[in-house]
């Protein structure tokens, strides 16, 4: 009995503790944060001090090595290890997050205007105009967006800026889709019939009744996009249409690994692991968004 009763006692705790905060949420008026939030938010804060300020977690040069230390396996001195030009692997992890999101950084708002002002005006004008605005959008679908990305990088050269502009322009399908879909959703709701009968311009309620309602799904989708805006530069950087050499950017320094595989693999583990988790964190983030634009 007193086995079962301290199974019971174990298992009420969390329960118990989750009540507790969802509690003192309400008392004070703020959502409750759970430890997965916490963890998140520390990711990301990680990520930002590796972009701002990269020299706090190596000291070591990430473009030049020194070539007694060719291939060395990870070590306190190397947690990375090196790699065959006996550069010291952190360092070049460390500086290429910045590339690698910068591009990023790039795509994304390039998408989410560009498609954003598109599914608005598909949405609030409708007609003729939301008509031909969807055909240039489906065209733009039927095109697969890494195809896309490809042929305009190999087009015009690579580079941050070139594979920024090249997967932003392939992110505008698909926010122009879902920001008509949430602009229709939301216009059909109570208060902006309210609003059509207080006599208020069809400006007025685009923006100031529809457009901020319809942004938690449109959000929740930017950081997804960034997850995939990610993907798509560390795969076109892999196949050699990156930053040129010797820049540490992640697809890159994956691909330098390739040849190595049976006797130096952590060239491509930490750098891969590095970019599976930061994705990983922006799919996470995404949810997040998703579950509070539904509360």
């Amino acid at each position: 009995m007193s086995g079962l009763n301290d199974t019971r006692t174990a298992s009420s705790f969390p329960v118990a503790t989750q009540a507790t905060a969802r509690l003192i949420s309400r008392r004070l008026g703020v959502p409750a944060v759970g430890f997965d939030t916490v963890a998140l938010a520390l990711v990301f804060l990680l990520l930002l001090a590796l972009i701002l300020v990269p020299g706090l977690f190596t000291s070591s040069d990430p473009l030049h090595g020194i070539s007694a230390q060719k291939l060395l396996p990870p070590s306190a001195a190397h947690p990375f290890g090196t790699d065959y030009l006996g550069r010291d692997l952190l360092s070049r992890v460390v500086y290429g997050t910045r590339l690698t999101l910068l591009s990023a950084a790039i795509a994304v708002p390039i998408g989410l205007v560009c498609g954003g002002i598109l599914g608005l005006l598909a949405a609030g004008l409708r007609g003729i105009v939301d008509t031909a605005i969807m055909r240039v959008i489906d065209i733009l679908l039927a095109i697969p967006g890494f195809l896309m990305a490809l042929t305009l990088v190999a087009a015009f050269g690579p580079g941050i800026v070139t594979l920024g502009v090249a997967i932003g322009i392939s992110a505008i399908a698909p926010f122009a889709r879902l920001t008509r879909a949430e602009v229709l959703r939301v216009r059909e709701l109570p208060f902006v019939e309210a609003a059509w009968l207080c006599g208020h311009s069809r400006a007025y309620i685009l923006f100031r009744e529809i457009l901020p309602n319809a942004l938690g799904p449109v959000l929740a989708m930017v950081a997804i996009e960034i997850a995939h805006a990610i993907l798509m530069i560390s795969a076109l950087a892999f196949l050699g249409y990156g930053d040129p050499p010797p820049s540490p950017e992640w697809g890159e320094l994956i691909a330098e690994g390739r040849k190595y595989l049976a006797t130096a693999w952590w060239i491509t583990t930490f750098p891969g692991f590095v970019l599976i988790a930061t994705v990983l964190a922006f799919a996470a983030l995404s949810r997040k968004l998703q579950a509070l634009s539904q509360i």
